[in-house]
C-alpha cells in the first residue's frame, strides 16, 4: 500500500487531505507539526510527504532539510498559504519536488502525489 505523511498545523487541511488520499488507496499518517513528522519519518519512510511551509515551532523548510538528511529520496511536496518566493526557492534548493499555494485545487494535489508516487515505484 502507498503511504503518505500529511503535515499541517490546520486540522481541517489534514482531515481533507486524509479523506481524499484514503479514497485513493493511500495509507495516511497525519502530523500536526514538524516534530511529529520527524518522529514518524524516523520510524518509517513514507512514499510521499505533503508538508506545510509555515507551522509553529519548526518551519516546513527546516523539517524538509532534516527529512532529506535522513532519507534523500523521499518526495516532498510543500504547501503554503503564502506565496513567498524566497521560502519556495529555499524549499526547492533542499529537495522539494513541488509546491501548492493554499487554497489549492485538491484534485491537482491528488494528481501530483499519485504521479510522483507512481514514478518512484518503478
Amino acid at each position: 500500500m502507498k503511504t503518505l505523511l500529511i503535515v499541517d498545523d490546520q486540522a481541517g487541511i489534514r482531515l481533507l487531505l486524509n479523506e481524499v488520499f484514503s479514497k485513493e488507496g493511500f495509507e495516511t499518517t497525519l502530523a500536526a507539526n514538524g516534530m511529529e513528522a520527524l518522529q514518524f519519518v524516523s520510524e518509517k519512510i513514507p512514499d510521499c510527504i505533503l508538508l506545510d511551509m509555515r507551522m509553529p515551532g519548526l518551519s516546513g523548510v527546516e523539517v524538509l532539510k532534516r527529512i532529506k538528511k535522513q532519507s534523500a529520496d523521499v518526495p516532498v511536496i510543500m504547501m503554503t498559504a503564502y506565496g513567498e518566493i524566497e521560502l519556495t526557492e529555499e524549499a526547492f534548493q533542499h529537495g522539494a519536488e513541488r509546491y501548492f499555494t493554499k487554497p489549492f485545487n485538491i484534485y491537482e494535489v491528488r494528481d501530483a502525489v499519485v504521479e510522483i508516487v507512481n514514478r518512484n515505484k518503478h
